[in-house]
């Protein structure tokens, strides 16, 4: 018996990497996180399959479902949205299993800030505007951010930085950003629900895109990307492609 964490993806069902849907169409069992998942990708599932909705769930109640999967020697479809290297709750699970010795594996999905820069049409790293992605998070009623990650420092380099699980404090992000020493007009981008049909965009500065995100009533599935990348134009081509880049053929 195995549980597979798969990565589910920002939401379109057809985002989902072909080896999670095929591992998804052979689990006899399938736990999902209904309230922030589209029910279209659970069509892929067997259609006798055990499907459980682990958004009213303990982690403990998590557990016990696998266990019980484990008992029956049933394999796990165990589903996260986005990619599990990201906000997933997965590395707590894993330690149960691995107190439990029950096997896993880890199945990557597309993470919603691939998906945002993707509705967007633009690349966050763009050559001598931006060469790195900071993803980070804020602290509201969850766990609390380790010492030194605060907003005021992470925005200091200057690079793009993507913001999950944040949409509800923005009022509280700007003035941090700010602080931190991104310019007033610097380019923001949001973008909730990515792939979705509900899908919305809104593009801004610093000064104006609190008061576009609270107009919109956006609090919540959202990523936040700050950053001159965001609007680069007439940058310096990358090396990658250049003529004097010394290229080999494939053999």
């Amino acid at each position: 018996m195995t549980v597979y964490f798969i990565g589910a993806g920002p939401g379109a069902a057809d985002l989902i990497t072909v080896r999670g849907r095929r591992l998804l169409a052979t689990c006899p069992v399938c736990l999902h996180p209904g309230s922030i998942m589209s029910d279209d990708l659970l069509a892929f599932c067997p259609p006798q399959a055990r499907v459980v909705d682990t958004g009213p769930l303990t982690l403990d109640e998590i557990i016990a479902e696998i266990t019980a999967a484990d008992a029956a020697g049933h394999d796990v479809a165990r589903l996260h949205s986005g990619d599990p290297s990201l906000y997933s709750a997965v590395a707590e699970q894993c330690r149960r299993l691995d107190a439990a010795g029950i096997d896993y594996r880890i199945v990557p999905g597309v993470p919603a800030f691939a998906a945002a820069a993707a509705v967007l049409g633009r690349e966050l790293t763009v050559p001598g505007v931006a060469q790195t992605v900071t993803l980070t998070r804020v602290a509201t009623v969850s766990t609390a951010m380790p010492e030194g990650e605060d907003l005021t420092a992470l925005a200091a380099p200057g690079a793009t930085l993507v913001l999950h699980l944040a949409a509800a404090q923005i009022d509280a992000i700007v003035p941090q950003l700010l602080a931190g020493g991104y310019r007033p007009d610097t380019p923001v981008a949001v973008v909730a629900f990515a792939s979705r049909p509900e899908q919305t965009v809104l593009r801004g500065e610093l000064t104006d895109i609190a008061e576009q995100m609270n107009a919109a009533g956006i609090t919540k599935t959202a990523v936040i990307i700050v950053g001159d990348a965001l609007a680069a134009d007439g940058f310096t081509d990358s090396y990658l492609y250049s003529p004097g880049r010394r290229r080999g053929g494939r053999r």
